[in-house]
């Protein structure tokens, strides 16, 4: 049986495709049309998953999109009328794309399939529609490694629901209980995302970034005005401070006047102020997902957790949850966003409305690395670098792992695409940028010359799963880059009294420890560990690098710049070569040297795409 999950329409479009049960491919659409976060019909996505079963349309048995519209448009036709008259501006600006494409996406989910796969067939009844959290929650539970466990999703919004709890047990999903709009976690952390000055929906990892270089001094200021937090965790929003609802931005004055200024200008210099904003909402957001945590805990008896939903991606707090000793056990899905939701909906199809078995747990999770994209051959590979007048030159995989790890202990940057590509919005040594950690000015060099982005942003760093407990204060798989660990203390530096008394984006360049590149001002890091069974080449290249270096790790960051989707293909990598100052690229057997290109074919990559 073959069922196809998609999202889209609203950010992140994917495709998710499944047979019996088990992923065959899952892909974003911005990695096709390079266009971040787009959110049209994924159809380059759906091509790729029917291509990598090597199926055509008609075999597919069911398609499932990740949400249902008319329930999306009761909530907004609802809020607009519980807020009226405030509001009616944007309600009749946006009423005519509802009525004119929104409320009736089956029948254009139904176009795109016709116009797209063919129209030979009936795709009405092939097509089904699962609710935007159960999407979530299948999608964290269903490919985890429990037989049963508790599953937590949180995020803006999806239809009606904001957080929600459900319990798994074998081929049931069951959801207990729900929070509902406008009262959101994550709308609330996407308001200080606005408020600071930066884009929602695509910021808010920054603000978990710049949370470290400040003071929570506004916990109380949050906590006493915007948000009720209950001792199990549920929550309610002063909506008076909020201008979602009907609005066409995050918050209002009276938010303004609560914090003493009006948003931060997207662009303009960052102050303390908004380092010390982003730490205090860090941390009520910490406080929330405790709670949630152990009040789901007390209730359900579970000693296991799964998480999905936007607010899952929050490392930080991850990292939290998992020392707390609150379930014996997490698994967090890797696409945990609305990217996610396409397998999501397709799990739930064939397990909860057509009642399919689950297979007992192997004590692995079912993602198979996140590496669920395209991959390519050695002839594809060469053909596209030729087209793009590449100079380079073909190795075996030893050989391309001697001369990579060679490259890192010298302090080279590396551009590295191996094997198929990441589902997810974290490169797992797929699609990677990888350097040396132990440089004190990679972290800058990389930021600056390779990424085009803030300087305040940190990396990550990937650590064979063997070494994990002797370099970061943790001891547990962490594949998919979704816990921060501290650096261990036998490996940290121990700052000057002038060093401490340092403030915000002054303690940017001072070392912290052995690996300073990946380090961050708070002596945390964003752990991913390399496991030989999920990607052989990237562990055997680290293993190498640790030979030569006596370092198990390796600075790790998506291989894109600032604002363009992560490469999927060899053009883009060697354009995305051609448009840094990157030293080398590895496309599979393939090396290339920044020296040996010609140097017509550089681009300005700094201007090329939009900030995000």
């Amino acid at each position: 049986m073959y069922i196809l999950g998609i999202s889209g329409y609203y950010h992140d479009s994917a495709a998710c495709l499944l047979h019996d049960g088990e992923i065959i491919a899952a892909a974003q659409e911005e990695r096709f049309t390079r266009i971040k976060h787009d959110l049209k019909f994924p159809i380059n996505a759906v091509d790729y998953c029917l291509s990598e079963a090597g199926i055509v349309a008609s075999q597919l048995d069911h398609v499932v999109f990740y949400d249902k519209p008319f329930l999306k448009f009761e909530r907004i036709l609802e809020t607009y009328i519980a807020f009226a008259p405030k509001g009616f501006k944007s309600f009749s600006a946006s009423l005519p794309v509802w009525l004119k494409d929104k409320l009736f996406q089956k029948t254009i989910i139904t176009k795109e399939l016709k116009s797209s796969l063919g129209d030979d067939v009936d795709w009405n009844k092939k097509l089904l529609f699962s609710e935007h959290h159960l999407s979530h929650a299948a999608s964290a539970y269903f490919p985890s490694p429990f037989d049963n466990a508790a599953v937590l999703t949180m995020d803006g919004v999806g239809e009606w629901t904001t957080t929600s709890l459900a319990i798994g047990n074998r081929n049931k999903l069951e959801v207990h209980k729900e929070i509902h709009f406008p009262h959101s976690l994550g709308l609330l952390y996407s308001a200080l995302t606005y408020y600071t000055g930066f884009k929602v929906n695509s910021g808010e990892y920054k603000i978990m970034g710049l949370a470290p270089y400040g003071e929570p001094k506004y916990v109380d200021t949050i906590k006493d005005n915007l948000i009720d937090i209950k001792e199990d965790g549920s929550f309610a929003l002063d909506m008076s401070f909020f201008d979602y609802c009907t609005g066409l931005t995050m918050t209002n004055e009276k938010f303004d006047e609560l914090f003493g200024a009006p948003p931060r200008k997207p662009e303009s210099e960052l102050t303390q102020r908004e380092m010390d904003l982003a730490a205090s909402i860090q941390k009520v957001t910490e406080e929330v997902v405790i709670k949630l945590a152990k009040g789901v805990a007390k209730e359900t008896g579970e000693k296991n957790l799964c998480l999905a939903g936007g607010v899952a991606l929050n490392c930080v707090a991850n990292g939290i949850l998992l020392r707390e000793n609150i379930f014996d056990k997490i698994w967090i899905q890797p696409a945990a966003g609305d990217a996610g939701g396409a397998l999501g909906a397709a799990f739930g199809a064939y397990h909860i409305m057509l009642d399919q078995p689950r297979a007992p747990s192997s004590g692995k999770d079912k993602m198979k690395g996140a590496y669920l994209g395209p991959s390519f051959s050695p002839d594809d590979i060469e053909k596209s670098l030729k087209d793009c007048g590449a100079v380079y030159s073909t190795y075996t995989e030893s050989e391309i792992i001697e001369r990579t790890a060679q490259a890192l202990a010298e302090g080279k940057a590396v551009g590295w695409m191996n094997g198929r590509m990441e589902f997810g919005p974290r490169a797992l040594g797929g699609r990677s940028i990888i350097a040396d950690p132990r440089s004190p000015t990679m972290q800058k060099l990389l930021n600056l010359k390779v990424k085009y982005r803030e300087s305040f942003r940190p990396f990550a760093p990937s650590v064979l799963r063997e070494d994990v407990a002797e370099w970061f204060e943790l001891d547990v798989d962490s594949p998919y880059m979704l816990f921060v660990a501290d650096v261990d203390k036998s490996k940290r530096r121990e700052m000057t009294d002038e060093e401490k008394n340092l403030f915000g984006i002054d303690k940017l360049n001072v070392p912290r420890s052995e690996i300073p590149s990946i380090t961050h001002v708070d002596y945390s890091a964003r752990v991913q560990t390399v496991h030989f069974d999920t990607n052989p080449r990237y562990h055997k290249l680290i293993s190498r690098f640790k030979e030569l270096t006596g370092c198990p790790v390796l600075v790790n960051t998506s291989f894109n710049v600032r604002g363009e989707p992560i490469i999927c293909t060899a053009e883009d990598a060697f354009r995305c070569f051609m448009g840094t100052e990157l030293d080398m690229l590895i496309v599979g057997e393939t090396l290339l040297l920044k020296e040996d290109q010609n140097a017509s074919l550089k681009e300005n990559y700094e201007t090329k795409y939009e900030f995000d």
